[in-house]
């Protein structure tokens, strides 16, 4: 339920800040002085360009594809009723026989495996979303700037695996 609340603010807060966002000056105007809290962290995760015309460089938006801010903005609402739902059948059906102690025929959960099978879950689908998102394999790639933070460009990003993932500068640290 924690999960599906979370995903669900994530998604209505985007779609708020794509209304009242002002795309037309992003020079002397970015969304960082406008306010904006989601929408950067979504840019810096390669998402760029608005179903609207749009693009965070100012140029006009071709083809955004599905992974725009409001396919991303959508992916997350529809996550959060999926997990919504997902959770109103745990609390349905807590009383399954797989609960069940094969000894006794007492109901006997076993807490630590089950947060263990959810923890593995949902470390999956963020391995996942590093794996395929990330490295560009399924998706943009992440935004990439240089060394002065003056230019940039989404591109995919290989994962470093060793102690220079830990630097902050390393783009590479992210998809690791």
């Amino acid at each position: 339920m924690h999960t599906a609340l979370v995903a669900g603010w994530a998604g209505s807060m985007t779609l708020f800040e794509i209304a009242v966002f002002d795309p037309s000056d992003p020079v002397l105007n970015p969304m960082w002085r406008q306010g904006m809290f989601v929408l950067p962290f979504l840019t810096r995760l390669g998402v760029t360009q608005s179903w609207g015309g749009w693009t965070i460089s100012g140029e006009t938006a071709n083809n955004p594809g599905i992974w725009s801010y409001e396919g991303a903005a959508a992916s997350h609402i529809v996550l959060s009723g999926l997990l919504f739902l997902a959770s109103v059948w745990h609390w349905t059906y807590w009383d399954l026989e797989l609960f069940r102690d094969p000894r006794t025929g007492k109901t006997a959960l076993d807490l630590p495996k089950i947060f263990g099978i959810h923890l593995f879950l949902s470390g999956l689908a963020c391995f996942g979303f590093g794996a395929f998102h990330v490295t560009g394999v399924f998706g943009p790639g992440i935004w990439v700037s240089d060394p002065y933070g003056l230019t940039g460009s989404v591109q995919p990003v290989a994962p470093s695996w060793g102690a220079d993932g830990f630097d902050p500068y390393n783009p590479g640290g992210i998809p690791a």
